[in-house]
């Protein structure tokens, strides 16, 4: 029911003209991912859970409230259609509440903490599509210097938050973070552009937490000893991981290529400059994943043992997501 519920909810918001009906799609969503969430009975599990529910439904009053205003002085219930400058400034503030764009990315990293890997990359993945098509569509009349800022800072601070962490789940949800700004920094210009990052960033996101899931990784400890289990399927995640950082011969390359290109043409060469060095910060954790993940092998010490080597295969789903994550770059436009 839930997992129906998630594709309806989508389906409603993406398809919809009426800003009532991309409400009730999104209010759908909440509540389908909620039972998502807490599925797992753990203290954690539970505070996710509440903290999403917390965000969202403030996220959707907002949303509500910026198109009755829109209504009340326009006349119009069109989503196309906003307008009003005080509908656009709260519209943009829901839509960041709901993807976690920087002010209001505080309960992003704690509800995919809390929540199973299956979670997350639903989190992740899924529920962004909707909150993005709203933007989409609504591009046209939102404020530039607004958007810019927030994107510049969502790249800044999931690059900077990312460097410390431990815990697999948190430095994905930073690079989410600093993903969702390439992101908006560009859907003024090139609303096409934002939609061919979100697919890359998914399905690159799809790898590295089916991967992950695979190997049972939760953090950087265990990622250490996890190299015996699937030799191969450790080398591919460390690709995989470069991908998701950005680094030319990957897939990973083509969005950070075409946005800086876009922004170049716009003649807004500082912001690109400012965005493409912030992402060598979010370079330097994904680096250090890869390194855990292939590269280092831990301390023999007398206590410590080798994990078994698995003979499940590998999903084929897993094994097409990672060869497309790794070599989509000469498909390229």
């Amino acid at each position: 029911i839930s997992i129906s519920s998630l594709f309806l909810g989508t389906t409603i918001t993406i398809s919809s003209n009426h800003w009532m009906m991309a409400w009730t799609g999104l209010e759908i969503n909440t509540l389908a991912i909620l039972p998502l969430i807490s599925k797992p009975h753990h203290p954690r599990a539970i505070e996710a859970a509440t903290k999403y529910f917390l965000v969202q439904a403030a996220a959707s009053t907002l949303l509500l409230f910026s198109s009755t205003t829109n209504a009340l002085f326009t006349g119009q219930w069109d989503v196309t259609q906003l307008t009003h400058p005080i509908s656009c400034l709260l519209l943009t503030t829901a839509i960041s509440i709901k993807l976690g764009l920087v002010p209001f990315h505080f309960w992003f990293p704690e509800v995919l903490q809390g929540s199973s890997l299956m979670t997350s990359l639903l989190l992740t993945t899924a529920m962004k599509f909707p909150p993005i098509t709203l933007l989409l569509m609504t591009s046209p009349s939102l404020n530039h210097t607004l958007l810019t800022t927030m994107a510049i800072a969502s790249a800044a601070l999931g690059g900077w938050t990312g460097l410390n962490q431990t815990q697999v789940r948190k430095i994905l949800a930073f690079s989410s973070i600093s993903h969702l700004g390439w992101m908006t920094i560009i859907i003024i210009y090139n609303p096409k552009l934002t939609l061919v990052t979100f697919y890359l960033y998914c399905m690159m996101t799809a790898t590295t937490l089916l991967t992950l899931k695979t190997t049972k990784i939760l953090k950087l400890s265990t990622m250490m000893t996890a190299w015996t289990k699937i030799p191969s399927l450790s080398a591919t995640l460390m690709l995989a991981l470069l991908s998701l950082a950005g680094l030319p011969p990957l897939t990973g390359f083509l969005p950070k290529w075409l946005i800086i290109q876009e922004l170049t043409k716009q003649e807004m060469t500082p912001t690109a400059t400012i965005i493409a060095l912030l992402s060598l910060l979010g370079l330097f954790f994904y680096l250090r994943l890869a390194y855990c993940a292939t590269i280092t092998l831990p301390p023999n010490s007398s206590n410590y043992m080798k994990q078994w080597r698995t003979n499940k295969p590998v999903s084929t789903l897993t094994a097409t997501l990672t060869t497309m994550t790794i070599t989509l770059l000469p498909f390229s436009p």
